[in-house]
């Protein structure tokens, strides 16, 4: 080998190394960058320089011509990316889940001045004292007076879990406006991914970090499955469903229905139908982008999504007593809903009390001038839209009972007094007895019977239950989801005790690249000099 082609050997080894520091440094600089993933300088050999072939040698007569920066990869492992992409999802759903329990818990009242419980035990009081001395037009007030505070609690109580649901459904359209912007975004990387590393000469690292991180995002958010094609372009299918497919997004939509609660729905498998009114809309019937009639279970992959568990815990509807009647239909559309289970059975505790009372009461004659007891409903609700009216009708429910004005006016049309002037002992005693007879359930999947006290109780036990269960289950899925972090993190994080030690090794490969050529460029010197080349 001659000096000069030494000369390239040496350059060639500075320019290497040099660009090996850069990959460093560009590591150590996004050490704390979200969905960063460690580059890894690749160092390769040049293509020998053959000076002789010759089969009497065992191989050619070759001149080395240096090193080369082949190429910097991404330090990714597909298997782990998928795991902790699944765990984060199945995450996600189930934190929704505990922080739902959590809000309906509070929203019960049980705590602050709106305590349910305690306006349940007042109104339970007052039929005591009301059952020992009847004819008392003191308590008779009183029981009027805790009748409204209890059916003032209850509606609170009862709005405040709709009001809640709204919230949900508001969420429910954030999040797939957010899936819809990540689907643009993925199909603006594909593109831009594909044409720089079309060549086969340049990989787009720090584009492909930011897909893989919309994918993160995209992860916690729903179902997701992807891959990526021989051109480079990743597809991704949510629900099994394409959404994104090489350069091309299909949208979803989302369509409210007489409640004004959202159903996502893809808008490509939707067809338009037109309304009397002439209006059209999306038949989304077979359009829709989850099956929420499924169950609900990790052998099966059903749990994993923020956007699915939020659908579930808002529900498709205001619900009330009456979705508690048809056992089938509640297991297939109650149950699985936190808001609607909950809605529920709150609010046939509401109706049961109600209607007892007003029972009794009516069954006795202490009514109003027009025959009607001490709780009266809003046989239309204003709010409801036309689509639902008509389910009023079929019976009581909290958002439409109020207590009769002619019984705050005059609390003693519940005169407790019969006819002949004897006092109403025996009215008095059916209205202890309703609050003590043990015949309700809370749902049909339930067989403990309560009266109303101890159903509340129940309800609010269930609750604490339920919520317990699922923040242990969010517990651990949390747990899962951070151990498939930290062995990912493993392999694409930045160390920077890693980074340095390959910084001290690229550097000293410099040092003696530098060196090296020093030494040659000293020995050319030395043969011009003696042999008088000036």
């Amino acid at each position: 080998m001659s000096l000069f082609s030494g000369l390239y050997v040496g350059a060639s080894g500075i320019q290497t190394s040099s660009n090996s520091l850069n990959t460093v440094a560009h590591n150590l600089s996004n050490v704390d960058t979200t969905g960063y993933t460690r580059q890894s300088a690749s160092q390769s050999t040049r293509n020998y320089n053959i000076l002789s072939k010759s089969n009497s040698y065992i191989s050619y007569q070759e001149i080395g011509l240096g090193v080369k920066y082949a190429e910097v990869r991404q330090v990714r492992d597909f298997f782990l990316d998928k795991t902790y992409r699944k765990e984060s999802g199945r995450s996600a759903f189930y934190e929704v889940s505990y922080d739902t329990m959590g809000q309906v818990e509070d929203l019960l009242g049980e705590s602050g001045d709106n305590n349910f419980q305690e306006s349940i035990s007042d109104v339970w009081k007052t039929v005591q004292e009301l059952a020992n001395d009847p004819s008392s037009a003191v308590t008779q007030g009183l029981f009027v007076s805790k009748a409204q505070t209890l059916l003032e609690r209850a509606t609170n109580v009862y709005n405040s879990i709709c009001d809640y649901q709204m919230n949900l459904n508001t969420q429910v359209k954030n999040m797939v406006d957010q899936l819809n912007e990540y689907g643009e975004r993925l199909k603006e990387l594909n593109d831009a991914i594909v044409k720089i590393e079309i060549g086969g000469f340049e990989h787009a690292n720090d584009l492909q970090d930011e897909r893989n991180l919309i994918l993160d995002k995209m992860a916690e958010l729903t179902d997701i499955t992807y891959s990526e094609d021989i051109d480079g372009y990743v597809s991704v299918q949510i629900e099994g469903t394409d959404f994104v497919k090489r350069d091309d997004v299909f949208e979803i939509g989302v369509q409210a229905d007489e409640y004004g609660f959202y159903t996502p729905f893809w808008i490509q498998n939707a067809s338009l139908k037109t309304l009397d009114g002439g209006q059209q809309i999306y038949d989304i019937e077979s359009a829709r982008v989850y099956d929420l009639k499924r169950e609900i279970s990790s052998d099966i992959d059903t749990d994993i999504g923020k956007l699915k568990s939020t659908l579930l815990a808002r529900g498709d509807h205001f619900a009330t007593a009456e979705d508690l009647k048809n056992p089938d239909i509640y297991n297939r559309d109650i149950a699985q809903s936190i808001c609607m289970n909950i809605a529920a059975e709150f609010d046939q505790l509401v109706s049961n009390i109600v209607t007892s009372i007003n029972d009794i009461l009516k069954e006795a004659g202490y009514t109003d001038e027009n025959g009607e007891a001490l709780f009266l409903r809003n046989v239309i609700q204003p709010e409801w839209p036309d689509e639902v009216k008509d389910k009023d009708e079929q019976g009581w429910y909290t958002s439409n009972i109020y207590v009769n004005p002619k019984f705050l006016q005059q609390p003693t049309l519940i005169s407790m007094m019969k006819p002949d002037g004897s006092v109403d002992y025996e009215t008095a005693t059916k209205l202890k007895d309703a609050f003590n007879e043990e015949k309700y359930v809370l749902n049909p999947n339930t067989t403990k019977a309560s009266s109303f006290i101890e159903y509340y109780s129940d309800l609010v036990t269930q609750v604490a239950n339920s919520g317990s269960v699922y923040k242990h289950i969010a517990e651990n899925q949390s747990v899962t989801r951070e151990e498939a972090a930290f062995a990912r993190e493993q392999v694409l994080g930045v160390s920077s005790d890693e980074e340095l030690q390959k910084m001290i090794t690229y550097q000293n490969a410099y040092n003696a690249a530098s060196r090296y050529m020093t030494t040659i460029n000293t020995m050319l010197e030395s043969m011009m000099n003696a042999f008088g080349v000036s």
